[in-house]
């Protein structure tokens, strides 16, 4: 099923691939330090967005569409 996920909520899930990425391949602790709160602010934004009250009982799997869809090549830089 598809689903219409607002621009806000697919880049919200965007922005938290590349900082996982980037928390993955940094050494500076102090970068580490701002992406691992960078990955927790965009967590709460993705979990709690308005988005998920309209589709009660397909959460789950629209979550997972959500992911897959943000970590589709070219859709996740964009």
């Amino acid at each position: 099923m598809p689903y219409a996920f607002p621009d806000d909520l697919l880049q919200a899930q965007r922005d938290w691939y590349t900082a996982y990425q980037q928390l993955a391949t940094t050494e500076n602790p102090a970068r580490t330090t701002v992406l691992r709160r960078t990955l927790q602010r965009l967590s709460v934004r993705i979990t709690t967005h308005p988005y998920w009250a309209s589709i009660p009982g397909r959460a789950p799997a629209a979550r997972m569409a959500l992911k897959q869809l943000a970590w589709e090549p070219g859709e996740a830089g964009s």
